[in-house]
């Protein structure tokens, strides 16, 4: 029998080390890849992302007529929506089994609220509900306005508003001004 020769596999034969005497010959320098940027054209639709939509009410050769997959009479096979949020299938929901806690009165007053530190920058002798508006430390001088006792006043003002705290008409009235407490027409 005669004996054939095997070549070996390209892998094999770059694995095999060099034979004695023999330099190897320098490895090539690999460039980086390019990168390509992928456009809007280039996009594909996955498949399966575009599924027919069910016909109903075709007869029922078609597997989806007579109540068009909808069941028989009642509720859930009209159109419409068939529960309202929180619906519990005729048990007592939730919102109906809790206790009523706690209270808002109608009669609440809300105050825009100024500092005292924040009067001590109007020049103004007088500071009116116009003024605060004018210079933009109420939004509505038609609201209710309460002063507070934050900051500090060097010079003597009269101010008017609905409410006063107490260390507010102390400062006012120790810079030698005057506090006057409006009614209230809310």
């Amino acid at each position: 029998m005669e004996k054939r020769s095997v070549k070996k596999p390209l892998k094999a034969a770059a694995a095999e080390k060099p034979k004695a005497g023999l330099k190897p010959k320098p490895k090539a320098k690999k460039e980086a890849p390019v990168q390509q940027v992928a456009g809007l054209h280039e996009l594909k639709i996955p498949a399966g992302a575009h599924k027919r939509r069910k016909l109903l009410g075709r007869g029922p050769g078609s597997g989806h007529g007579k109540t068009s997959t909808r069941g028989s009479k009642g509720q859930t096979s009209r159109s419409g929506p068939d529960f309202y949020a929180g619906f519990e299938g005729g048990q007592s929901p939730l919102i109906r089994r809790m206790p009523k806690r706690g209270f808002t009165s109608k009669f609440k007053k809300e105050y825009q609220v100024v500092n005292i530190g924040d009067l001590g920058r109007i020049k103004e002798a007088s500071v009116t509900l116009d003024v605060l508006k004018e210079k933009g430390l109420i939004k509505d001088k038609t609201g209710l306005v309460k002063v507070l006792g934050d900051g500090e006043l060097t010079h003597a003002l009269n101010v008017q508003a609905h409410a006063f705290s107490r260390t507010a008409m102390e400062k006012i009235q120790k810079a030698g001004g005057k506090a006057e407490t409006l009614n209230a027409t809310r």
